[in-house]
């Protein structure tokens, strides 16, 4: 038995005839940027997320720096994100011209540690960017009074937690805008790249449409300096037929994740945890042991495939240059770069596999 670590194969088989027609659509009207597509789209996503406004645009990195520049948030100023995560979000703080500023993370969620976060205010602080990793929302609660208390601006990175709930709120509505990916591998995601910015402000919503789209308020009438971030027609067709089912979708990635923690527990292991008022949606399911790199070669030995997500702290990225003072720690972002394996976890992930994978992690624990 092969197990995958991700087959998106069987997710477009059971949407194929869906799919087919919306690209038919769109190779008919032959609308292929922006367009009608993208605005239903938008419309549809905001209401799912619970937001007045939703802006695609051609990616999440963009989602985020075009946000970062509606807010003028650049040049002297600094931005708060956490030490462990995808490098893209370090890269689109600083395509801005600000500066990043890593705290660390909570070790039980992986997310950014509000404790953290307090100390590394100073006067240059602009913003905060706490990740939802893995589809675990961070602690928005604490987040949000630290950005009240010292006035900053709070842009949540759903980019792997589409649907995700804390205390009945979606992700990515919480802060002043939350960003979205439509990378193919997403629990919502499109055939190829996509993002989308969300928020309840006009002025930020109509800016960052301007940004997208060359600075342009008219087809002639460039206001401000944009660039080309837009979100393709036959993008939003696609995630368009996918988004009815992203709960579904998420329901059954938490199924996955629950006969994995049944199975595994008892093992020395960490196992993923849910936070209080929190919905987990499993984007990925990640363990932590210190003999990471040994399970992994098992279960690849065995036909199972893993990932690890991430292997590198992002202050250790040799794309990032400037260096880390001598009391700048972060020892939890650091250990979990060597210790996190991500198993297989999709929605069509079939029971059997998922058994089969605890299996043999009890055969190499044995």
């Amino acid at each position: 038995m092969t197990i995958p670590f991700i087959n998106l194969d069987r997710q477009h088989k059971n949407l194929s005839k869906e799919i087919q027609r919306a690209i038919e659509r769109v190779a008919n009207n032959s609308s292929f940027i922006l367009g009608n597509e993208v605005l239903e789209f938008e419309r549809e996503f905001s209401s799912f997320i619970g937001t007045k406004y939703a802006v695609g645009v051609a990616n999440a990195s963009d989602a985020i720096t075009l946000t970062l520049k509606a807010y003028d948030i650049g040049h002297g100023n600094e931005v708060i994100t956490a030490a462990h995560g995808a490098f893209m979000t370090v890269e689109s703080i600083i395509n801005t011209g600000a500066e990043v500023k890593f705290v660390d993370i909570d070790p039980r969620t992986y997310n950014i540690d509000p404790d953290d976060i307090s100390k590394a205010i100073n006067p240059s602080t602009k913003a905060i960017i706490p990740v939802h990793l893995y589809g675990q929302p961070a602690n928005m609660t604490a987040i949000k009074r630290i950005t009240e208390d010292h006035k900053l601006l709070l842009i949540e990175d759903a980019s792997q937690a589409h649907g995700a709930f804390i205390d009945f709120r979606r992700v990515g509505t919480i802060g002043n805008a939350g960003v979205f990916s439509f990378f193919p591998s997403k629990n919502l995601g499109g055939w190829g790249d996509g993002g989308m910015v969300v928020t309840n402000n006009e002025h930020i919503a109509q800016k960052i449409k301007m940004l997208r789209d060359h600075g342009r308020s008219d087809k002639y009438t460039h206001k401000i300096i944009g660039r080309n971030s837009r979100l393709d027609a036959l993008q939003a067709a696609i995630l368009a037929v996918k988004l009815p089912h992203l709960d579904q979708w998420n329901a059954r990635r938490r199924e996955i994740a629950h006969r994995y923690n049944n199975g595994l527990k008892g093992l020395p292991l960490i196992l993923p945890e849910e936070t209080q008022g929190g919905k987990h949606v499993y984007h990925l399911y990640v363990i932590r042991l210190k003999m990471r790199d040994a399970l992994k070669q098992y279960l690849e030995k065995h036909a199972i495939q893993t990932g690890l997500h991430y292997p590198i702290a992002l202050h250790k990225q040799p794309a990032y240059s400037r260096p880390i003072k001598q009391e700048e720690s972060f020892p939890v972002a650091e250990a979990c770069a060597e210790e996190v394996l991500s198993l297989p976890c999709f929605p069509e992930l079939r029971n059997e596999e998922v058994d089969f994978v605890v299996k043999k992690i009890h055969e190499w624990h044995t």
